[in-house]
């Protein structure tokens, strides 16, 4: 490859990757830093070897329709991005096997790692401290290091554009959500979706029905069996692979909205309103970036929609355009700040005032939520 190529390629990368950021762990809360918006000039690399060696783990298949494929399709645009760079790739590696495949890249030369899953963080703390000259970018991790970063998208925000959605199809005025572990993180993707359905429909019900397992198809499918049985006539998730969600609604023949990849509405010809999936080409190729150039730095990279970090999927076929036109119009409210999501009052199940009149709750607070938005029908734990 020419040097002259490369610039172009890295600049480009940098100009288009203006990423924002800020916390979003469970706890402690970290700081916020803001990524760099302009990469520097790199050596170009040898016709014999890459400029950069990455590697990425992760714990189920690159073809779920969900979290892995997610990161997976990521790892496959850096490429795109930076074509000198190589890669290395293992899936479906165990909590257990983390520490040695890790060990593995950095054997075969990887100075960048994706460990890219939430229980790899630990792990991958400890590869760290061993090598300081190999790098680590860790998926919604609350934790640093000097060769240690983060990244994750804001999604409680923008699941209340998939609210609206929803809240505008629904004929029963019942929705529902499929979760994976009730955990803080998880209650705001479901109080933003409860949220944003109600500023469509003040009376709509969302009903919950959580799993206690981030990849349990047995159960995910009689969640959404249950819940089609009580009513609800959409459907969201938050677990790992949405697919087997999105494909019950589908036999039942109830809408959907998707998350994770938007790979997965090939699965609900019918049904598939829209979806939230991943788009981590842009952090990636940015962090790969900092990595040739020697300027990584150790920060939560947070960001939305408006950031690269996410896409809404497009519109299924039974989706009006006015309803289009409103999710949209939400979707960028968010991104811009024009609507702010969890503004107060906004009262708990048992009408307790959670967030006071004037009181805006932002990325800090996001992991903090042990209690479900009045109007939600199901225990947040």
């Amino acid at each position: 490859m020419k040097h002259s190529r490369f610039l172009s390629i890295i600049a480009l990368t940098a100009v288009v990757l203006a990423l924002a950021s800020c916390a979003a762990p469970p706890t402690p809360i970290p700081p916020t830093a803001a990524p760099p918006t302009k990469a520097p000039a790199a050596v170009a690399p040898t016709e014999s070897a890459p400029c950069l060696v990455v590697g990425m783990l992760v714990g189920g298949s690159a073809n779920d329709a969900g979290y892995n494929q997610a990161q997976y399709d990521g790892l496959q645009q850096l490429k795109k991005n930076l074509p000198c760079i190589k890669t290395i790739f293992a899936e479906n590696v165990s909590d257990a096997d983390a520490e040695r495949t890790m060990e593995g890249m950095i054997q075969q030369g990887a100075k960048l790692i994706f460990p890219a899953g939430s229980p790899y963080q630990d792990p991958a703390l400890k590869v760290a401290e061993k090598y300081p000259n190999v790098y680590f970018m860790h998926p919604g991790g609350w934790k640093l290091a000097p060769n240690f970063a983060t990244y994750f998208g804001t999604t409680q925000f923008h699941w209340y554009a998939l609210g609206v959605a929803a809240g505008k199809m629904s004929k029963t005025g019942k929705i529902g959500f499929v979760g994976g572990m009730p955990l803080g993180f998880a209650l705001g993707n479901i109080n933003g979706f409860h949220l944003g359905a109600r500023s469509v429909n003040p009376k709509i019900e969302t009903r919950v029905v959580f799993t206690n397992a981030w990849m349990d198809r047995g159960k995910e499918a009689a969640a959404t069996n249950a819940l089609v049985d009580q009513g609800v006539d959409v459907v969201g998730m938050h677990i790992d692979s949405p697919s087997t969600v999105v494909q019950t609604a589908e036999s039942r023949g109830v809408y959907v909205v998707g998350f994770q990849s938007n790979a997965v509405q090939q699965f609900a010809a019918k049904g598939w309103i829209t979806g939230l999936g991943f788009t981590w080409g842009g952090i990636m190729s940015n962090a790969a970036t900092m990595v040739l150039e020697g300027k990584f730095k150790s920060v939560h990279y947070r960001g939305g929609v408006s950031d690269g970090y996410m896409a809404l999927a497009p519109f299924g076929p039974s989706v009006p355009k006015d309803v289009q036109d409103l999710v949209t119009s939400a979707a960028q409210d968010i991104g811009s700040g024009k609507v702010q999501v969890f503004k107060g009052p906004i009262k708990d199940q048992d009408g307790n005032l959670k967030i006071k009149e004037g009181e805006v709750w932002g990325n800090d607070k996001m992991s903090s939520f042990d209690w479900f938005v009045e109007g939600i029908v199901g225990k947040p734990k």
